[in-house]
């Protein structure tokens, strides 16, 4: 049976402040993004994951990137520290991934702190040990499944990143126009919050840092980060995506936007969606 994801829903799983929180009780995401060829994605993810609300981003990435990232949110933390999850991959291609950079995903991977896995990383993905949540697009996702052995995807989104999940012991989100979040149980989730005007580049690399910033605060508030709850917060980042997506264009007068548009739209999908509980 397919859920259907609500405001309300994703309301649940965000937390307001209080006055005796600090930067850390709020969370701290490590960000591993961006390239030389595609430093932009650094931005993206870092931007959406502040926007989201967290507090504290750290960025590693190499100087091109975190140069751009700096000059957007000189706030960032340019340095390695502590956190509580990790967001890699977006902006990378493994084709040209250095050995080292290699080795240090592989201990992202198989230490104890969640990760979400986007574009770039999706590779090695496939035999870690961390909780792992997997955002492919339809063309990544066909590549692990032949990298995994398990065939062509087929036309039920849902059934196929179900038996994805299965295999990799992961949350897979899969992204598009309906996005699927299916657990390793076989619980599938269906998020259809967004708008067709999400279609262009970038809006993945906001929808990864959205996510991140959502597992760092629940780790930080000892929230479990079991299957069931990191399905719970992929699914409340892609409902927050699709939905500041919508106020974007709607701000707009209902024409197109860009990703940059999108990840500064989040904080108001925020507020919309504590007030729905």
């Amino acid at each position: 049976m397919t859920r259907s994801w609500t405001a309300a829903d994703a309301g649940r799983v965000l937390r307001r402040p209080t006055a005796s929180d600090d930067k850390y009780s709020r969370g701290v995401l490590g960000i591993r993004t961006g390239s030389d060829t595609y430093p932009g994605a650094a931005v993206l993810g870092v931007e959406a994951a502040w926007r989201t609300g967290l507090g504290m981003v750290r960025y590693l990435g190499p100087e091109r990137p975190t140069s751009l990232v700096l000059a957007r949110r000189p706030e960032t933390v340019a340095a390695d520290g502590r956190v509580q999850a990790w967001l890699i991959g977006s902006g990378t291609d493994a084709a040209t991934r250095p050995s080292h950079e290699t080795e240090a995903l592989r201990g992202i991977l198989h230490d104890t702190d969640p990760v979400i896995v986007d574009a770039g990383a999706l590779d090695l993905a496939a035999d870690a040990t961390a909780p792992r949540i997997l955002t492919p697009h339809d063309r990544e996702h066909a590549r692990l499944r032949s990298a995994l052995g398990l065939g062509h995807a087929g036309v039920d989104r849902a059934a196929s990143a179900r038996e994805t999940a299965e295999a990799t012991g992961a949350v897979v989100l899969l992204k598009g126009s309906s996005t699927i979040v299916a657990a390793p149980d076989g619980a599938v989730i269906e998020v259809s919050a967004g708008t067709p005007w999400l279609a262009t580049a970038g809006t993945g690399d906001v929808l990864a840092g959205a996510i991140g910033a959502l597992v760092a605060a629940a780790v930080a508030g000892e929230r479990a980060t079991d299957a069931a709850s990191l399905a719970a917060l992929a699914a409340s980042g892609a409902w927050l995506h699709g939905h500041a997506g919508r106020l974007a264009s709607a701000a707009r007068g209902g024409g197109p936007i860009t990703a940059l548009d999108v990840a500064e739209s989040l904080s108001h999908a925020v507020a919309d969606a504590l007030d729905a509980v």
